[in-house]
């Protein structure tokens, strides 16, 4: 019995069976048994009502523990575990023989399996040239024909004699034939071979021979058995056999045959990012901006083409002389004659690769001179004849386009161009364009690079300095191009307010613009808001002092029509195309109408509008007033009138009667066009002819715009009394009979368009005023009956949500409560082990502290007896 840990005493001698007895009484009493009890049974419920002694459940759980957690504790960082991994170690099903017949049979296997992983499999038979390995290692190979002898498979004398000695018998014989024959002479070279020529030939005859007996034997056996042969079964021959016609292929299996030779997908090129692309493009600009230069300064660079293999046999039969090409050398006021098909070859010099480059170079040039817009294909040449880089440092990559089997082609098209054109080549070369360029810093910089250029050239000009300066090739050039976006919109406006709009121009220039606004588009939505800021500005400051403002010019206009090109219109809201619509109304409902320029001004307005719309089906009531009072201009005058007419219009004044018709010849002689833009700016002519032409294009237009509108507006509930005005001005008031034919179908069609989507057959949907009176239901009112005690929701789905819930939650309550009784426990352990080594350090230190006391007291005994023995 041992010591107790706490109080270091032995306890007394009845202790022990003190407590055990204890034990027992408590065990055997039944008041101390813990009964839980249950109201009621429930088939099929788990119950957690335990009946038995305090603290067994506890006990047990601590049992567990210290089978599962403290010996995981305890072998904590130990690597040296032994796990017995025999097969069936750990299976209770597996009686120990079976265990054993299992061991066994794995391991015979496993020694079979390294024996036979590189044997061949034994059940199939290896072949050499069709004969089987296994009968050719018995050597038991045929003899052949040809070397067949009536003593075959015998021995000669001589071959035993030489190999195996032949025995006694057969040497004395073979001694006494040397006595008897006299010695021979040596056969020589000659000799020998005319010998083994003579047995060859024989041979061969006796060969033939034998061949054609087996021939004859055989034909003889062909024709006897085809005497024999009608005796046997009787067969239909091939040729008189009827084959069954083979089932057509339906529509099932010609399409699996289709798909058979269909072709398959093949793997393409890794797609590019926007960067790489940019990247390659600016190496490409850059090496043809090089390449040129090179040609500008005059620089030889040295072809590194290999020439064409010429073997020795070679007799040049490729050149052949057509005619003499020999001139009369002539001159006239100091130049040389030559005709036009033999100035490209002296400017050559004769030089092949020269010529091609300079041919091409003509072609381009004439190419540049008839039609301008065929720069982007040079370009789109000039990419793809990069890649025979390799085989030459400059081969004309820019002029080149289809390659060397095109050069003759394109030859005899340029002798037959006149001189004129070929005068004309050095100035052409002059203005090449280069191939790389810098974002300009500032607006005259930029108009500097574009003046005096084409509009082809300049448009390749935006789009080389778009690719040079991309914004993921350098840091600073995002800024630079959104600079550029303004530039150009500004450079635009300046070509629209010349007095000569070019427009051609203004039209190539849209797309760089949407090319830059789809790469910045918030800095190009800040500039074209910055525009429109200005022009409402403008409108405001005119209204404020005069009353009144006058329609912008041409190149403001524009500013709008730009606008619906670059943004999207159909937003409920944009931060661009919004402002314009609130500018555009306020123009055509502050501006008056005093001219046919601000009628053409109005109209194009109109056409904005309905483009900004044209998706969104959006109704502008100041687009229709405007087009009411444009009809209200081409009425003749009267004292009263059924409609109303809005402002900026008035019913008299000088501009009421601005688009009326006064000549009906000039009616007739009217054909219908587009109304020109110029005409915003004003018109050029006076004669009256010209200008009722144009107030019947006007009124042409007007209409076609005001039927677009009930196109999109017959869906609308008040479309009657939105277009009810324009019925009656169309109807009553306008002289349709002065206008051509073409006008007066126009007014037809708008009035039966009115007339068709003013006939309702249906009724507008509306809410009921008083609610219907329900019928009297005789179905049971089924009410969910509330059980006390459980948790009640809503419905079915509320309800299991909640049962959810709270599993989740007790389940959660357990885990952290086992957790923690298993810290607990944990602790427990360490605390015992720390007070275990610390009793054990003690004991130690007492037992050391013990002997050096008993040493240090046997050697002052052992000092006391030296000293008395002295």
């Amino acid at each position: 019995m041992g010591k107790n840990k706490q109080t270091g005493k032995k306890p007394p001698a009845g202790a022990a069976g003190r407590v055990s007895k204890a034990r027992n009484e408590v065990r055997n009493n039944p008041f101390e048994v813990k009964i839980n009890k249950q109201k009621f049974t429930v088939l099929g419920r788990k119950t957690k009502h335990d009946v038995g002694l305090p603290g067994v459940s506890r006990s047990k759980a601590i049992k567990k523990r210290k089978d599962t957690l403290l010996r995981e504790y305890q072998q904590r960082g130990k690597s040296n575990v032994f796990s017995d991994k025999r097969f069936g170690e750990y299976d209770t099903k597996l009686t120990p023989e079976e265990k054993m017949m299992k061991r066994f049979s794995m391991e015979r296997q496993k020694v079979t399996d390294k024996k036979t992983m590189y044997n061949l499999n034994e059940e199939e038979e290896l072949t050499h040239y069709g004969q089987s390995l296994a009968a050719l290692e018995q050597m038991n190979d045929a003899v052949d024909s040809d070397s067949d002898t009536e003593e075959r498979g015998a021995l000669s004398a001589e071959l035993t004699a030489a190999h195996f000695g032949g025995g006694g018998l057969l040497r004395r014989k073979a001694a006494a034939e040397q006595q008897d024959e006299e010695p021979e002479k040596p056969k020589t070279r000659k000799e020998l071979i005319e010998e083994m020529i003579a047995k060859s030939k024989i041979e061969k005859r006796e060969r033939q021979s034998q061949k054609e007996k087996a021939l004859e034997l055989t034909e003889k056996l062909d024709s006897d058995w085809k005497a024999i042969q009608g005796l046997l079964s009787h067969k239909t021959p091939k040729s008189e056999k009827v084959e069954p016609e083979k089932p057509k292929p339906d529509d099932y299996d010609m399409m699996v045959r289709q798909l058979v030779f269909d072709i398959k997908a093949k793997p393409s090129d890794k797609m590019k990012s926007e960067e790489e692309i940019a990247k390659e493009e600016q190496e490409r600009l850059q090496k043809l901006e090089a390449e040129r230069l090179r040609r500008m300064n005059g620089e030889n660079v040295k072809s590194k083409k290999k020439p064409k293999h010429l073997s020795a046999d070679d007799l040049m039969d490729g050149f052949i002389l057509d005619k003499d090409d020999r001139l009369m050398l002539s001159y006239k006021d100091g130049k040389m004659n030559l005709p036009e098909s033999e100035e490209i070859e002296l400017k050559t010099g004769g030089n092949d690769e020269d010529a091609a480059a300079v041919v091409h170079e003509d072609s381009n040039d004439a190419e540049e001179g008839s039609d301008a817009g065929d720069d982007e294909d040079n370009e789109d040449a000039e990419g793809s004849d990069e890649e025979e880089e390799s085989n030459a440092s400059d081969n004309h990559s820019d002029l080149d386009s289809n390659g060397d089997s095109e050069e003759d082609e394109v030859l005899a098209k340029v002798t037959k161009k006149s001189k004129k054109t070929i005068k004309k080549q050095p100035k052409e070369d002059s203005s090449q364009l280069p191939f790389t360029f810098d974002v300009p810093e500032s607006y005259e910089d930029f108009e500097s690079l574009l003046n005096e250029k084409p509009t082809e050239q300049q448009v390749i000009i935006l789009e080389r300095i778009q690719k040079c300066n991309h914004p993921s090739l350098a840091q600073g050039n995002k800024a630079k191009l959104e600079k550029l976006f303004g530039f150009l919109l500004d450079y635009i406006m300046k070509l629209a307010a010349q007095e000569t709009p070019d427009l051609r121009t203004v039209d190539k220039m849209i797309i760089p613009l949407y090319n830059l606004c789809q790469m910045f588009p918030e800095a190009a939505a800040d500039c074209v808001r910055e525009a429109l800021q200005d022009i409402a500005r403008i409108v405001n400051e005119a209204v404020e002092s005069k009353g009144r403002a006058a329609y912008p010019a041409l190149h403001v206009l524009l500013h709008f029509k730009i606008t619906g090109m670059l943004f999207p219109t159909s937003d409920f809201w944009h931060p661009v195309v919004t402002p314009a619509f609130t500018v555009m109304s306020q123009l055509l409902t502050k501006c008056p109408v005093a001219s046919l320029e601000d009628v053409a001004a109005g109209l194009f307005l109109g056409c904005v509008f309905l483009e900004f719309v044209s998706l969104s089906k959006r109704f502008i009531p100041e687009l229709i007033n405007f087009l009411l009072g444009i009809l209200h201009l081409a009425t003749p005058r009267k004292a009263s009138v059924d409609y109303v007419v809005v402002p900026p219009f008035k019913l008299h004044g000088k501009s009421s009667e601005l688009l009326l018709i006064d000549s009906t010849e000039d009616s007739a002689s009217w054909v219908k066009k587009n109304l020109p833009l110029t005409a915003i700016n004003g018109l050029d002519t006076e004669d009256k002819t010209e200008i009722n032409h144009f107030k019947l294009t006007c009124i042409s237009l007007s209409l076609d715009l005001i039927k677009r509108c009930v196109d999109n507006y017959g869906t609308l509930p008040s479309f009657r009394e939105i277009f009810s005005p324009i019925e009656k001005i169309i109807r009553e008031h306008l002289p349709r009979n002065m206008y051509p034919e073409t006008i007066q179908d126009l007014c037809k069609k708008i009035l039966e368009n009115i007339e068709k989507r003013s006939k309702k057959p249906y009724s507008p949907l509306a809410f009921e005023k008083q609610m219907p009176v329900p019928l009297k239901m005789f179905i049971p009112k089924v009410m969910p009956v509330l059980e006390f005690g459980k948790k009640q929701g809503c419905n079915k789905v509320e309800r299991e949500r909640k049962r959810l819930i709270h599993k989740h939650k007790r389940e959660f309550k357990g885990a952290v409560r086992e957790i923690r009784r298993d810290n607990q426990f944990l602790a427990r352990e360490k605390l015992s082990e720390t007070m275990q080594r610390d009793a054990e350090r003690k004991r130690k230190t007492k037992e050391l502290y013990n002997s050096l006391a008993m040493q240090e007291g046997e050697w002052k005994a052992l000092k006391k007896r030296k000293r008395k023995g002295k």
